[in-house]
């Protein structure tokens, strides 16, 4: 279904893509700072099940006539906006006992988190519909299937980075334990910094 040569071409392509600083790899570092290690990989996990959306509805089309209806781009971008911004407001309102959720949140809740603020960034498809169609080959078979192939390479790939990236943080937050305050802060800087960088993005 996927020419080799291609594939070849595309796995560097996408490594160097996962290992640049992005929402999603905020979103984990936030993450394993609140969640602990289990939520961190979790919430890695559910950001590559978002992507995984995205690029079956850039694979289907759907995604070209979501980037051409203004209102449409916009309504998922506010809404992931509102998102974030309320879970920077549950991590400050957390107690001390209560700033890294570990066991209480559980790793379903992290999944779902990270599902969601990834399908409620809207930039996600139109990235996906600029950088998988110069791999694709039309004549190598499914359109969809490649874009399938492909975005789970990148999901894949995704899932490992961001997933250090949150055991990392989850490090770094047993070692501010002590001061749950500073952890909350901190948890909320992040997501309300991802709520602000969406809020002003623009569509091209």
């Amino acid at each position: 279904m996927v020419d080799p040569v291609t594939l070849l071409a595309f796995i560097p392509a996408g490594l160097a893509l996962n290992l640049t600083p992005g929402a999603d790899m905020m979103f984990c570092l936030g993450q394993g700072l609140r969640s602990g290690a289990r939520g961190a990989i979790a919430a890695s996990a559910g950001v590559a099940a978002g992507l995984m959306v995205h690029v079956a509805l850039a694979g289907l089309g759907l995604g070209a006539a979501i980037a051409a209806v203004p209102w449409a781009f916009d309504a998922i971008r506010w809404a992931g906006v509102a998102y974030l911004l309320y879970l920077a407001v549950q991590a400050l309102r957390g107690d001390d006992t209560t700033a890294r959720i570990s066991t209480t949140q559980g790793a379903w809740r992290a999944f779902r988190t990270g599902f969601f603020v990834n399908l409620t960034n809207p930039k996600v498809i139109l990235f996906i519909l600029a950088f998988v169609p110069q791999f694709v080959i039309p004549e190598a078979g499914s359109v969809l299937g490649q874009f399938l192939v492909f975005g789970a390479l990148l999901a894949f790939g995704g899932l490992i980075v961001n997933g250090l990236v949150g055991l990392f943080a989850n490090g770094l937050g047993r070692r501010l334990a002590q001061g749950g305050r500073v952890v909350r802060w901190i948890t909320a800087g992040v997501f309300a910094a991802l709520a602000a960088r969406l809020a002003v993005l623009e569509r091209t």
